[in-house]
Formats: structure tokens, C-alpha cells, sequence
């Protein structure tokens, strides 16, 4: 199988341009469950809205391999007289990319089209120019006053999200808002597909699992941790390429797209098992890179490592530019060959392996 063939990309767009913020992911879960039915052979699902597709579900012992759905969003604070339309964070939203960007407003009436508005540069006295922040960034749909607003259907809660949409640039970057982490739901699936399409006899349960709102405390990964009870855990994110400017590399470490998977450090990574992918990588010769976290790792890594007496977990990262924009960037070949590695990785895994550092 190629990994990124005609089905694949079509999901892949779909799947992220489709809005899933934190807390409203499940119409994003439906698209990515859809194109993961064929390879599993059942789904588990929690309150919240994780989505789980499981190979060999009557198996004791269970492998994770992880990525989360959700994205940085805004929800509407508080609406003026005149009808211009304050916010706060889901998730940790950039205020300084807000001004002048086109927003999806979701209301139960549907989208309701916005601008983040800011002052003309005429208006605007040099050197006394007043940054953007979360107290003065404000949305502006058109409307005359808060009555207007209001009629349309946006209301204090109303959820906000950006429009970008997927590209292609250059041949072999794709660029989109929300790449951080919809892109490790596209890597998980295709990771399942290589499994079912080579027909992979796997000697263990294996739970495909796109969980919920990390983009608020790892919180969709700490309820399946729970509900799953996992031997092992594979978490895919992103980390930051840190050669573009305003970055300080000996304090973000030397990380480039196109160089490959990202294997972390931290305490949360248990030794053992990211030595293994370390060998596994050199094996298979997929390129990676290495990235050393302090006291931990900021991903659902964390979640899974120290739930249910501890999980033995590891996380291979994607490099990505401009994290947390709407101009998220990653290269084609960073894609293919972090999915080569969790499927290598997983395709490995023997149950019978003793994670015990005493033993």
C-alpha cells in the first residue's frame, strides 16, 4: 500500500478541514471512524466523545497507539451594545495571529461568518502601538448591536473556530490550522490500514484511540486510560521544528522537518520501550530525531504513562512549524515515515517482553 494513495489524502482533508474543537469533536470522530471501520474489528467509545478502534479485542493484553482530535478554538465571553463580540481561550489560542483573521461562529442556527477586527494602521500612532491582546482582540460579524447579534443566533458560549483550510505547498509540505493533532488521527488510521491491509496476525489487542480535548489537560486521554487499562501506550503529536527565527534552539533543542520522526525523552517515556523504537528505527533505517523534555512531555504521553499504577508509554513526535496557528506546517516525508515507525514499532511488540527494570 502507498501510505498517502487517492483514498487517504481525500480522508486527510476532510478530516481536518472538518472543525473539531475542544469539547465538539465528535463530528470529527464520525469522519475518522468512517474511514477506520474497514480495517477494525470494533469500536469503544466514552462519554466525551474518544474514538477507539480495536484489532483483536478479546486479547489480554493491550497495546495503545494514540493521537488526539481536538484543536484550539475561542468561545464567544461577552457581546457589546454595539454588537462587536469579545473572547476567551478553549485551548491555548494565539491572540496575536487573531487580528484580521476571518472565524466560524457555531451556533444551533449554523455558522455565522466573523472577522477579528483591528485598527487601521492610520489610526494608530507609531511607537505607542498597543500589541494585541486577549482584553482588546474582538469579533465583528456585521451586526449593528448586541439585539442583532443575538437574533442571529451567537450567544455567550458560542464556540469559535478558524476557516483554514488543507494545502499543499511546495509539493511535499501540507499546511493547515489544526495539523496539531489531526494529523496523528491520520497517521493512527493509516497505521491500522498498513496492519489490516498486510495482513498482520498480531499476538495482542491493539486499540486505535483518538481521544478527546487535550488541547485542555489531556483530559479525553486520562478517561480511556482508564477505561482501556493498556499495557503499553504509542502517543503520536507534533513538537516544534525549531529552525525558523525567534527560536532559541538551546533552549527548544535542534529539531528540522524533513529529518524525520521525533523520539522523545522524559520521564514519562519509559526507557526501555523507547530503546526499543530507537533500535527499530536504526533497523528499518527510517531517519528520527531525538528531543529531550524536562518534567514532562505536555502530550497525553503523560496521561497514559501514569495511569492505572503506570503504563509503559513512549512518543514519537512530527515536526511542525507554527504551532498553534493557522498555518501550521509539516513535510510529506516526516508524515510517511512517522506512520512507517509506529507500524514497524507496534508490527514488533512482543507480549510475552518484560518492561520491569528490576527483572
Amino acid at each position: 500500500m502507498k501510505i498517502l494513495d487517492a483514498k487517504s489524502k481525500k480522508f486527510l482533508k476532510e478530516y481536518i478541514d472538518n472543525a473539531s474543537p475542544t469539547g465538539y469533536e465528535w463530528k470529527g470522530q464520525k469522519i475518522w471512524m468512517n474511514y477506520l471501520k474497514p480495517f477494525v474489528d470494533e469500536f469503544l467509545t466514552d462519554t466525551y466523545g474518544t474514538a477507539v478502534g480495536i484489532i483483536n479485542p478479546k486479547a489480554n493484553f493491550k497495546v495503545v497507539v494514540e493521537a488526539h482530535s481536538d484543536e484550539i478554538s475561542w468561545y464567544v465571553n461577552y457581546i457589546t451594545d454595539n454588537g462587536l463580540i469579545y473572547v476567551i481561550r478553549n485551548g491555548g489560542s494565539d491572540h496575536q495571529i487573531a487580528p484580521s483573521k476571518w472565524v466560524n461562529i457555531h451556533t444551533d442556527k449554523g455558522i455565522v461568518k466573523g472577522v477579528f477586527g483591528w485598527p487601521a494602521i492610520h489610526t494608530r500612532k507609531p511607537g505607542k502601538e498597543e500589541p494585541p491582546k486577549l482584553e482588546n482582540i474582538f469579533i465583528d460579524i456585521g451586526a449593528k448591536n448586541k439585539k442583532e447579534v443575538e437574533s442571529i443566533g451567537v450567544h455567550v458560549g458560542c464556540v469559535i473556530t478558524y476557516p483554514d483550510e488543507f494545502e499543499t505547498i511546495n509539493k511535499n509540505k501540507f499546511v493547515c490550522r489544526a495539523i496539531d493533532n489531526r494529523m496523528g488521527g491520520f497517521m493512527i488510521a493509516q497505521v491500522a490500514r498498513l496492519i489490516s491491509e498486510n495482513k498482520i496476525d498480531l499476538p495482542f489487542g491493539l486499540y486505535i484511540t483518538n481521544s478527546v480535548q487535550e488541547e485542555v489537560g489531556l483530559r479525553g486521554a486520562e478517561m480511556i486510560a482508564k477505561n482501556i487499562k493498556p499495557n503499553i501506550a504509542i502517543v503520536t503529536d507534533v513538537c516544534h521544528d525549531t529552525t525558523t527565527p525567534m527560536i532559541n534552539q538551546k533552549e527548544q533543542g535542534s529539531i528540522e522537518l524533513g529529518k524525520g520522526p521525533v523520539i522523545s525523552y522524559a520521564p514519562a517515556v519509559h526507557n526501555k520501550l523507547r530503546n526499543n523504537i530507537i533500535e527499530i528505527a536504526k533497523s528499518k533505517k527510517i531517519p528520527f530525531q531525538r528531543l529531550a523534555s524536562s518534567r514532562y512531555t505536555g502530550t497525553d504521553t503523560d496521561a497514559f504513562a501514569y495511569s492505572n499504577g503506570g503504563v509503559a508509554s513512549a512518543l514519537i513526535s512530527l515536526p511542525l512549524r507554527y504551532m498553534h496557528t493557522t498555518v501550521e506546517m509539516v513535510h510529506k516525508k516526516d508524515v510517511e515515515n512517522v506512520i512507517m515507525l509506529l507500524y514497524e514499532t507496534i508490527a514488533s511488540i512482543d507480549p510475552n517482553y518484560n518492561f520491569n527494570y528490576f527483572d
